[in-house]
């Protein structure tokens, strides 16, 4: 699975860490994501993250 940064504050989301302050857990694909999820940093939308 592939992360994805974010272009305005560069976190990284890391699938194989997921975001499980937000609910979202370990091994989740960015695709699987649910659209209305938000950068933890930044809070800017999954539009604005980049495949790295």
């Amino acid at each position: 699975m592939d992360s994805y940064e974010c272009s305005i504050c560069g976190y990284v989301y890391d699938p194989a860490k997921g975001d499980e302050a937000n609910g979202i857990a370990p091994g989740t694909a960015f695709e699987d994501i649910p659209d209305d999820w938000v950068c933890p940093v930044c809070q800017e939308g999954k539009e604005v993250f980049e495949i790295v």
